[in-house]
């Protein structure tokens, strides 16, 4: 499938489903199913009011959180009939984007699950919402690099439809696990999602810098979908107060910096998506181009840490070679400490795979990953959930897979 960009996304789907009674007291999915009329009213709207693509309301139709309603045995049955009702509610006016949420679970040791584990889930809900029929994925709403790479790991084990990935922040640019979001994106890029943004967090105004940030690298297109203004409380409600005008006053100075998606999250109604889609239609009248991302590494490897982007020269040196033995976090915790640019660890067995993954969360700089066997290294690269360089000596034929499918930088 090609875009034909600009798109318009479509708005809120959880402050719609408030405003039509929903109240928390049972799970959405199971709410939404019960008052089709709901889902089928809002997601019209946004087809009339101009959306080219509609999220399924699939959000937390995850194993994990619908295993918190005791309703994990229904994940397949849950999503396939919500994304029968987003298509019955469009008509076939624009796509169908199967959509994919955090899933509040966090690794081992902080947490309780493997990387696997949340591979498998997400393959789950994935799998029903490809046999569903959507057009594409839309893994959104992410503040935790396990999720959101587990998430592209599960689609891309079957399919080849396109990849939305869009990330959560605060004001300084950090989702809630600490990582910021140019190194989400460097990451996501490697791993070969079509676009990357931002949703959910703030306003379209504080959105903006982040936006600057990420069209300095981005080489993929790039996606807004802010909240409606931030939440305020009156007479014990949750109100958005920013006006479908004010909502797109940075459209053009967004399309200048090559983002090419645009939407609402939280507050957003079918006004705030008309108002897009009447701005992005006047914009292209008056010979505005969108022209998508222009931004570059500067023909720097972008090494990614988890949580921070390193931009190293293509000669960066390796000093020393770390082996993964009883004493890696050591190791680790000293290398952090070093001036040297990037440290190296080194690979030989599934056993070492199994120790790094209990520490592999305490890098925060470059790492070049060297392995010469090339199981063991796709395992290395599932478990760090950072963008690694290569040292090694397999052959092309045997990187290039994982090139592809983990963003392994190869000098």
């Amino acid at each position: 499938m090609e875009f034909k960009y600009p798109l318009i996304l479509d708005g809120a789907t959880g402050t719609q489903l408030q405003l039509r009674g929903y109240d928390g007291s049972c799970a959405p999915e199971v709410w939404m199913i019960e008052h089709p009329e709901a889902v089928l009213e809002f997601q019209g709207r946004y087809a009339e009011a101009g959306s080219n693509i509609v999220y399924a309301p699939t959000f937390t139709a995850n194993p994990s959180i619908l295993a918190g309603h005791g309703l994990d045995d229904r994940t397949e049955e849950l999503n396939k009939k919500l994304v029968a009702l987003s298509k019955e509610a469009t008509g076939g006016k624009c796509y169908t984007a199967g959509d994919l949420s955090p899933s509040g679970k966090f690794l081992k040791p902080l947490g309780d699950v493997s990387f696997e584990d949340l591979v498998e889930m997400y393959l789950r809900q994935a799998k029903a919402l490809d046999e569903a029929g959507v057009d594409l994925f839309a893994i959104e709403t992410m503040n935790s690099l396990p999720d959101a790479r587990a998430a592209v790991l599960a689609v891309r084990s079957f399919s080849d439809k396109p990849i939305i990935a869009s990330f959560t922040c605060e004001k300084k640019g950090r989702t809630m696990m600490g990582t910021d979001v140019t190194a989400a994106l460097k990451i996501m890029e490697g791993m070969g999602v079509d676009i990357f943004g931002l949703n959910c967090s703030t306003g379209p105004e504080d959105m903006l810098p982040h936006i600057k940030r990420l069209s300095e690298i981005a080489e993929i297109p790039l996606l807004a979908k802010p909240n409606a203004g931030l939440p305020e409380i009156e007479d014990g409600k949750t109100v958005y107060k920013c006006s479908p005008e004010d909502f797109v006053k940075n459209v053009e100075e967004m399309a200048s910096l090559g983002v090419l998606c645009f939407g609402g999250c939280c507050g957003s109604t079918e006004e705030h998506v008309a108002a897009l889609a009447k701005k992005v239609a006047e914009l292209e009248e008056g010979g505005v181009v969108f022209a998508g991302p222009s931004g570059s590494t500067g023909g720097k490897l972008p090494c990614v840490s988890g949580r921070k982007v390193f931009l190293l020269d293509p000669d960066v040196t390796i000093d020393d070679v770390i082996i993964c033995d009883e004493d890696l976090e050591e190791s680790i915790d000293d290398a952090n400490e070093e001036d040297a640019e990037i440290m190296c660890i080194e690979f030989k067995s599934p056993e070492d795979v199994e120790v790094f993954a209990l520490c592999e969360y305490m890098i925060n700089k470059a790492l070049c990953i060297k392995c010469d066997d090339a199981e063991v290294l796709e395992a290395a690269l599932r478990a760090y959930q950072g963008r690694a360089l290569y040292e090694g000596a397999l052959s092309e034929d045997e990187l290039m897979p994982l090139v592809k499918k983990y963003g392994l930088i190869v000098r």
